[in-house]
């Protein structure tokens, strides 16, 4: 994706809220065009301005971010998560419902331009913390063995497809693509998808195919 990014901040804290939009107000590629308080508001800013990225804090009033972020992949805009907190259900909660990524509120200004433009492309990021929890979580004893549809996935990625790329040449959904890459991810002991391929095809993992 080129040109300005188009991004709604939404959290009901309002001095957190003033915060981060202070932060990315000097920042040429990004344009905020909108806030709200709530899940509900942020899905009615969604629905008139048409957002590339919603930056969405978790626990919020009326509808929290975890059922906001559900009808904002509907509505086409990709979610990137900013929170304070990171207990494994909440993560877990938030990229299940689509959440392309899942930021904490310790991120730095590039860091967090970065993953807005990482987020706008439909590529997952994480914050090491947490992706350091969904290792630890998923991580078995013994190395796995990757399942039919993870080499399916792992295989459109060594092709350059984005996640929706893939959801659609698999036929599942995009949060699905998702969850099958932290597995893989988790599996495999990387925190990338480039990585993932090359330590998948240096163990062989992805048979003939490649």
């Amino acid at each position: 994706m080129t040109g300005i990014l188009r991004i709604i901040v939404v959290d009901d804290h309002t001095v957190m809220r003033a915060g981060v939009v202070a932060l990315l107000a000097a920042e040429p590629t990004i344009e905020i065009v909108g806030e709200a308080g709530d899940g509900r508001e942020a899905i009615a800013l969604a629905e008139r301005l048409r957002p590339d990225v919603a930056l969405l804090d978790l626990r919020m009033p009326v509808l929290d971010g975890v059922a906001a972020t559900a009808e904002l992949g509907r509505l086409g805009t990709r979610v990137l998560v900013l929170t304070t907190y990171d207990t494994d259900t909440e993560i877990e909660r938030a990229i299940e419902a689509g959440a392309v990524g899942y930021l904490l509120k310790d991120t730095t200004r590039d860091q967090l331009v970065d993953a807005i433009h990482s987020a706008a492309r439909g590529e997952t990021v994480l914050a090491p913390r947490v992706a350091e929890k969904l290792v630890a979580k998923m991580r078995r004893p013994e190395p796995a063995a990757l399942t039919a549809r993870e080499v399916d996935v792992l295989l459109a990625v060594a092709d350059g497809l984005s996640n929706a790329e893939i959801g659609r040449r698999l036929v599942i959904a995009e949060a699905t693509v998702k969850t099958h890459l932290l597995r893989v991810f988790a599996k495999l002991d990387v925190s990338d998808r480039t990585r993932a391929v090359v330590v998948a095809m240096e163990r062989g993992l992805l048979g003939d195919a490649r």
